[in-house]
């Protein structure tokens, strides 16, 4: 198994083609959950993730139900990461299989996704900072993620 990384109906097409150029260079499959507030195309996505698109795996799925059925069905958790979260996203065990969200640019996710999240984590950043950009949020914790996993060590 692996880790992957899905994005809550993205706003930007440039943060998204970003954290699929991250998939694509870290060996993680990226699945995108519609709706998406652009048209999801390689056109579209090629602004942030330049020609890594081509090389990163990726999957769409139809809605948030699509996304929770194939997650469920294929026995992997979800850690969802929000500012609403008091656990710190370096406190936490990952495990291998596990699946890290990142919510809307503008709106995060909404609370029946949280409630349904497995494990919430939050980036420990100035009290007077509200967020990083998603794609920042994501390369952190997923960075964390791999390492404790011991799955950066396949990529050498």
């Amino acid at each position: 198994m692996s880790l992957d990384l899905a994005l809550y109906q993205p706003d930007i097409a440039q943060n998204t083609g970003s954290m699929l150029r991250l998939g694509a260079c870290l060996g993680v499959a990226v699945h995108i959950i519609h709706p998406a507030g652009f048209p999801v195309s390689r056109q579209t996505l090629k602004r942030g993730g330049l020609d890594y698109v081509e090389h990163a795996e990726f999957h769409i799925h139809d809605s948030y139900e699509h996304f929770t059925q194939w997650r469920e069905s294929a026995g992997r958790r979800l850690v969802l990461l929000t500012t609403k979260s008091s656990q710190s996203a370096y406190a936490v065990q990952y495990q291998d299989g596990d699946v890290l969200m990142v919510g809307r640019e503008s709106a995060g996710v909404p609370d029946s996704v949280a409630d349904g999240a497995d494990l919430r984590v939050r980036i420990p950043m100035r009290q007077q900072m509200r967020s990083l950009n998603v794609a920042m949020a994501a390369s952190l914790v997923l960075g964390e993620a791999l390492r404790q996993t011991d799955l950066l060590q396949l990529l050498q």
